[in-house]
């Protein structure tokens, strides 16, 4: 079941309709655990029983760390809930890319290799609640955190239906007190939701499957060599398309559960108006990026152990992070490359530690940042290493000979929304959504709120899933 459905609608409405009823509030957690289940269930019910092998595993696990008395038995205990989750993640996502190149290598020493047909599909939003399981165990054995008080809880913040399949990826310590008292969403707050949700599909419905697919698809999925027009404006609508998707779901995620009462986090902040690539990851994927963080960064070392050490922790961590996106050494190669741009900021921040640049420089440094992230992007969306070059040869003008393949409607829409996103990016780069809705007079938010809502209606077509649903 995606958002941008009618089934989705129906669903929500009866969901909301149950939240509404004078039930305990036992029964309405009920409700909303039976609610997400159905909701996975939607695209292949039998997965359900992986949720519930790692909601079990976990919940009896940090059970386990809490009484345990020894070191040993804690990191057993530990160890344990680290290999469910990361076997259930590395054989259903990345068996098969592990296949293929065990195969390459035993052929690149002359030993002929076939793998078995590897024909496993991929559950949806496995990366994202896998990351949001690993959390728990892992914050209770550092001891940053406390296991929930009763396994209901934690069941629900497991699969809690907003943000099981495409995040934000939620911390047990977020959301577990939510729903130790009873919640229900105030006016303001159903107001405030329900207008992030008509936000979040409009990016997604109108913007990303509306306008930005079609020439992302055209110039990479193209059978000839892009120009530089064509490669620049294929790749700028691409940058469009994946931020309108996937924070558009995120938005609508959150609208979602302020609807019923719950607050989730941020997991977007103007991205395109970051200026260097820490900035950038502060404002993209918050969720994720604070993750790698605390999870991956600071373990290896982070900026404690001088600046080798830290170079080393941040690619190790951003190279982890591109392989989390997918199993294929182009998402490899997109974290490496975030990786690379995050060490040489580091090495030039302290080289240039007394330098504050004005206005102009900042914006230049922010299109800089901007241009840096495209490049990125073409490893992202490419297929393979191939179009991966042809793309970049395309965009630094060195496909001589190439002929034009998007049509001018096409390179206008991806100037004129990509241009407007950027722009937008940057007048809102320093403030929230919140404070601008605060300042606006109601008539106008009315009206803007109705066109939005118009829009998605009328370009409501098949209900494309979500970019990220298949990490």
């Amino acid at each position: 079941m995606v958002f941008n459905s009618l089934t989705f609608a129906v669903f929500f409405a009866i969901v909301l309709a149950m939240h509404a009823m004078p039930f305990g509030w036992t029964t309405k957690k009920v409700n909303l655990l039976i609610a997400s289940y159905l909701f996975y269930a939607a695209w292949n019910p039998p997965f359900i029983l992986l949720l519930w092998i790692s909601t079990v595993v976990d919940w009896y696990a940090a059970q386990a760390l809490v009484r345990a008395q020894k070191p040993a038995a804690r990191r057993a205990w530990m160890l344990l809930s680290v290999a469910v989750n990361l076997g259930m993640l590395a054989y259903f996502k990345y068996g098969e890319f592990l296949l293929s190149n065990f195969s390459a290598l035993a052929a690149s020493v002359g030993i002929a290799y076939s793998p078995p047909d590897y024909d496993i599909v991929l559950p949806v939003g496995i990366s994202f609640y896998t990351f949001a399981t690993l959390s728990y165990t892992l914050d209770i054995y550092l001891r940053r955190a406390k296991p929930a008080q009763n396994f209901l809880d934690y069941a629900l913040f497991v699969t809690f239906f907003p943000h099981l399949v495409a995040g934000p990826i939620m911390r047990p310590t977020e959301l577990v007190p939510q729903f130790a008292v009873p919640r229900r969403a105030t006016a303001h707050q159903l107001y405030f939701g329900l207008a992030l949700m008509t936000l979040g599909l409009f990016q997604k419905v109108v913007l990303a499957d509306g306008f930005l697919s079609d020439p992302a698809e055209m110039v990479y999925d193209a059978k000839t060599a892009a120009g530089t027009l064509d490669a620049w404006a294929g790749t700028l609508a691409f940058s469009g398309q994946i931020f309108c998707d996937f924070a558009g779901y995120s938005t609508t995620a959150i609208g979602a559960a302020l609807c019923l009462g719950f607050a989730m986090p941020d997991n977007f902040r103007f991205p395109y108006a970051a200026v260097g690539f820490s900035d950038f990851w502060r404002r993209w994927h918050i969720t994720l990026s604070s993750w790698l963080r605390d999870y991956l960064y600071i373990p290896l070392g982070g900026n404690r152990h001088g600046a080798s050490r830290t170079y080393l922790a941040l690619m190790g961590t951003m190279l982890l992070g591109g392989l989390w996106h997918g199993a294929s050494w182009t998402f490899v190669a997109w974290g490496g490359l975030h990786g690379l741009y995050l060490s040489a900021e580091r090495a030039l921040r302290a080289r240039f530690a007394g330098w504050r640049p004005g206005p102009g420089a900042l914006l230049a440094l922010g299109l800089l940042t901007y241009a840096l992230v495209n490049i990125t992007w073409v490893f992202f969306r490419a297929i393979d290493f191939d179009k991966a070059r042809t793309m970049l040869r395309g965009m630094f003008g060195l496909n001589a000979g190439a002929q034009p393949i998007l049509p001018v409607v096409h390179l206008a829409a991806v100037a004129l929304i990509v241009g407007g996103l950027f722009a937008t990016h940057w007048l809102m780069r320093n403030t929230t959504l919140e404070t601008v809705l605060a300042r606006t007079p109601a008539a106008l938010i009315a009206v803007v709120w109705g066109l939005l809502a118009f829009a998605v209606v009328i370009e409501q077509g098949t209900g494309n899933a979500f970019i990220y649903f298949q990490f």
